[in-house]
């Protein structure tokens, strides 16, 4: 039985996430973040998506995206599979690190962007015992309250 087709069109909004291979750490170090969020600026320029928010844990990670040219799927398999070849050449090994098909939930009332963007920014407490969500610099989260991240 084959997959669902995704739904795609010009300005949607979604929230995507992945996960590592039997929840296996994704980012293994701050060189392996660091590798993720410089795709960023590759997809945004290569595919003019907009990134809203994301929050990147160890083992996986929560993205708000809107796409102005209808290309999820495009930009999904440029992201995880380069970021996927660049962390097994960090990481000198080889295979495939996400567990699959990355999940994309269509975000359709821009009322429910405010609770997305707040799911995605609460991650670290909910699963680190973060206190304090400034603290945690892999989320979009010090953009939102202006603040310079600490590095």
């Amino acid at each position: 039985m084959s997959r669902p087709l995704r739904i795609e069109y010009v300005g949607a909004w979604y929230h995507v996430m992945n996960r590592g291979c039997n929840r296996c750490k994704i980012f293994l170090s701050h060189k392996h973040y660091q590798t993720f969020l410089d795709l960023f600026v590759e997809i945004t320029t290569l595919f003019a998506v907009e990134i809203h928010a994301y929050c990147l844990m160890n083992n996986h990670y929560h993205l708000l995206l809107r796409t102005p040219r209808s290309n999820l799927s495009r930009i999904m398999r440029h992201l995880d599979g380069v970021y996927t070849q660049r962390f097994n050449r960090l990481s000198k090994r080889d295979g495939p690190l996400l567990r699959g098909r990355y999940k994309a939930l269509l975000i359709e009332a821009e009322s429910y962007l405010l609770q997305v963007s707040r799911y995605i920014h609460l991650n670290p407490v909910a699963k680190n015992n973060i206190i304090k969500l400034e603290d945690y610099k892999w989320s979009s989260y010090l953009a939102y309250i202006i603040m310079t991240p600490k590095i």
